[in-house]
């Protein structure tokens, strides 16, 4: 009897369709992963990107209609544990494990190593734990607890435990955005090592770079539906963007240049923060945006932070259009027309468990006060203002938060700050974690918002973002303030020259 050839393919979803209520999130998706891969699965915010691996993961049970193939074999999984116990693994952006075990015991959590059936053999368990991880490149000692593990390396004990469970795909969804360039370099070893183990990846990333750079074949889709499947190597940056959003983006960086005013909107005098920041001293004309450049840890967004008196500086002066402010803490930074979207949206920005007209009008109620009570009809009102405005993906405003894309929550953030209508907007890595069409639909936002006369002070680890975008840049090194760069001398040579020192 003649042996069948196994398929190049390790998995194959065929027509996959998921409906909610009022929205159909996915319609006939196909995609197809070869045997010690990488495949990035590309598409803005809202495309449908999570819907479909949460299906393949077990998650959300798809229409009828589809197909799902693994090694060769019908796919139907109910729940997570049926793609664990078929060689899924998940690694999430936000990594959560049990803090209170250590490394080897987060590894085996679940399916730990015994003796005489009954007694965890603690031994033997951080022995290949250990092992797993110097064959990655990565030697950790495995008895430490995750809670004393830093986000970069929880993420790489993640993998590496995916892969001594034999996985046979991992999906990595943004695995880089918490870690730094040389943390980087490190997983994109790992990514070899666990291709040349014949294991597939499945990789979302919102970093056209790093797709360029790991994938071997890019699927994208738009708005629920397929759009192609491509070899890396067939398609250029600019050609990737078009699919992915449907338009052409060659003019995405163009910013508009125009004459600021003199008048100084802003301006810091001699601030200091032991430990983070020392004798900072810059002025932000009205319209101006300001970014602000450095290395993890230079001190970036502690600046920002005493600014916003969320954690005030201990020394120095803040002046708002000439006269000094008293800055304590966030509502006296709002009664100074402050705004500040934050570099955490989930942590520090958004009430993820109410709808998007609470978040929106969450600051400040009074606008919206009909005999001291919210009346509904009015916030929902502004609130689909600034849904049709900001072109925030949703079927309404009753939406969860926490049910919306990365790239839709920020536009919820930015909505509730521009309904203050501030004078001095703080944007800290404003697009971070959401895709290229969000991105240029921020920086139309930021331009229009710099006309009408709001400054904007911008940190971004986005190079391409800081030089197009800002007006003057100051650079930090070490919390210390070490030069502000005019638009016309900006570079990135001359960058990354102050920002190392």
């Amino acid at each position: 009897m003649k042996e069948l050839t196994p398929s190049p393919y390790i998995l194959e979803m065929c027509n996959v369709s998921k409906t909610f209520p009022g929205v159909k999130a996915l319609d006939c998706i196909n995609l197809k992963v070869k045997r010690g891969t990488v495949h990035a699965l590309m598409g803005e915010n809202g495309a449908g990107k999570s819907t479909l691996m949460k299906v393949l993961y077990g998650i959300y049970i798809p229409d009828d209609g589809g197909e799902l193939i693994l090694d060769d074999k019908p796919f139907k999984p109910r729940r997570p544990i049926d793609a664990i116990n078929s060689g899924l693994t998940m690694v999430p952006q936000e990594i959560s494990p049990a803090a209170n075990l250590s490394i080897a015991d987060n590894f085996y959590l679940g399916r730990e190593i015994t003796k005489n059936k009954f007694f965890v053999n603690q031994e033997k368990m951080n022995k290949r734990a250990a092992e797993i991880l110097e064959e990655l490149g990565v030697p950790m000692d495995v008895t430490v607890k995750m809670a004393n593990v830093s986000v970069a390396k929880a993420q790489l004990v993640a993998i590496a435990t995916a892969v001594s469970n034999d996985a046979k795909i991992i999906i990595m969804d943004e695995p880089t955005t918490a870690l730094t360039e040389t943390e980087v370099e490190q997983l994109y070893k790992i990514i070899e090592t666990v291709k040349q183990r014949g294991i597939a990846i499945i990789f979302i990333s919102h970093k056209l770079d790093e797709v360029f750079k790991v994938s071997d074949e890019i699927t994208v889709i738009r708005d629920g539906q397929y759009v192609d499947t491509k070899p890396t190597s067939e398609v250029t940056k600019d050609e990737l963007i078009s699919m992915m959003v449907g338009r052409d983006m060659s003019e995405m960086f163009k910013r508009e240049r125009f004459d600021l005013s003199d008048e100084i909107m802003l301006e810091i005098k001699n601030f200091t923060r032991e430990g983070k920041y020392y004798d900072i001293n810059f002025s932000v004309r009205k319209g101006e945006i300001f970014g602000i450049a450095g290395l993890v840890g230079a001190g970036r967004s502690e600046i920002v932070e005493g600014l916003f008196g969320y954690k005030p500086a201990d020394s120095g002066d803040i002046y708002v259009r000439g006269e000094k402010a008293e800055i304590h803490n966030p509502l006296d930074a709002m009664k100074y027309k402050i705004g500040f979207v934050t570099e955490d949206r989930k942590l520090t920005g958004l009430f993820l468990n109410l709808s998007i007209t609470d978040n929106m009008i969450m600051p400040k109620m009074s606008p919206y006060l009909e005999n001291l009570l919210v009346s509904v009809t009015k916030a929902k009102k502004i609130a689909n203002l600034q849904k049709d405005k900001l072109k925030i993906k949703t079927p309404n405003v009753d939406v969860i938060t926490n049910n919306l894309s990365g790239g839709n929550q920020q536009k919820v953030l930015l909505a509730r700050w521009l309904l203050l209508e501030p004078d001095v907007l703080i944007l800290d890595e404003p697009t971070k974690g959401i895709d290229v069409g969000a991105k240029a639909e921020l920086y139309k936002l930021m331009v229009e918002l710099s006309r009408q006369g709001k400054t904007i002070i911008m940190i971004t680890s986005d190079m391409l973002e800081l030089l197009s975008m800002s007006d003057r840049v100051m650079v930090m090194h070490e919390g210390h303030q070490v030069g502000i760069i005019p638009y016309n001398e900006l570079t990135q040579e001359r960058v990354l020259e102050l920002a190392s020192g």
